[in-house]
């Protein structure tokens, strides 16, 4: 039996919605279902009746949630004096940060932060998109950095996360200059000429994001996919070396722009293709209540809350 089921059972006994609790829970609901079903399979019995709308417990369901709740409290508060021991004397920082934003702006962001907030001890843990979300949702963290753009939104309760805007960042084109400082390739391409594109890996966030590029530009791009990866800076360090165009976060190849080791792929006439996202943190809000279906709460440090206070004076907090 996993501890996660019990949180996901928490959350339907809650939520009385196997919909609602999947996107809480940040699963597909068949996927939720069947962690429920698995849960009821080492229970041995129905904990869900469910030939009611909206979904009840049975009498077996309603003992299971509050010994869930104990046992989930136990767990957290058993997590918490374990951490304790490890960071005794200590008041890290930890934030989840997605690969991308780890590299490009991450380290200047923390840079011009010691500057105005004052010196702070940190630790990153560079996930992809997903893993950094969950992070955040299983409480594993103290903040979440992570690109915002409505197309493709985070389903994270407003209930339980509070969110502050750090800033923005533009994805566009870039290539490689030729010997008279004109780029290699330039957009749109022609049909029978096409143009080598250095692209992301299906599911990456900032592939979703040049897609959308992509279809609102209102012009044919006629590209040949030479090479794929998750991560942004695996894309630059292809474009940097003539391989072909890449859509890149502007903060990655400001220094290279400099340098007129990239230039820009798309002439004047399309503009359009760029797209500007919200840079966000998010953390848990601590007014929320201790629940198991919240999974372990990241207790608020004072430096954290110290942090996130500063924040919140610097720009625009939900």
């Amino acid at each position: 039996m996993e501890t996660k089921w019990l949180e996901d059972f928490v959350s339907l006994a809650e939520t009385r919605s196997f919909s609602r609790s999947a996107q809480l829970r940040h699963v597909t609901q068949p996927a939720f279902s069947r962690r429920i079903q698995s849960l009821e399979g080492w229970a041995g019995t129905d904990l869900v009746d469910r030939s009611s709308y909206p979904t009840r417990l049975t009498p077996a369901g309603e003992t299971l949630y509050a010994q869930s709740l104990e046992v989930l409290q136990a767990l957290q508060s058993t997590r918490a004096m374990l951490r304790s021991h490890t960071s005794a004397g200590k008041d890290v920082i930890e934030f989840a940060v997605p690969h991308t934003l780890a590299f490009t702006f991450f380290p200047a962001w923390v840079s011009g932060l010691r500057e105005k907030f004052g010196p702070m001890k940190s630790r990153l843990i560079a996930l992809n998109v997903h893993d950094a979300v969950m992070r955040l949702v299983e409480g594993s963290c103290d903040l979440l950095i992570a690109y915002h753009h409505t197309s493709q939104p985070f389903q994270l309760d407003a209930d339980r996360y509070e969110m502050v805007s750090l800033g923005e960042e533009v994805v566009a084109p870039y290539v490689k200059p030729d010997a008279s400082g004109a780029p290699m390739f330039v957009l749109p391409g022609r049909p029978g000429q096409t143009l080598p594109y250095l692209g992301y890996a299906p599911g990456a966030y900032l592939g979703q994001m040049v897609e959308l590029i992509l279809k609102q530009s209102g012009t044919a791009i006629h590209f040949d996919r030479v090479y794929e990866t998750d991560m942004a800076e695996g894309l630059k360090a292809m474009a940097l070396e003539g391989h072909g165009i890449a859509f890149l976060p502007l903060s990655a190849v400001k220094k290279d722009l400099r340098a007129k080791k990239l230039v820009s792929a798309a002439p004047p006439g399309l503009a359009s293709l760029q797209i500007t996202m919200d840079i966000r943190a998010y953390r848990e809000r601590p007014s929320n209540p201790t629940r198991a279906a919240s999974s372990s709460s990241h207790a608020t440090k004072n430096t954290a809350q110290a942090l996130w206070d500063f924040l919140t004076t610097q720009g625009g907090a939900n």
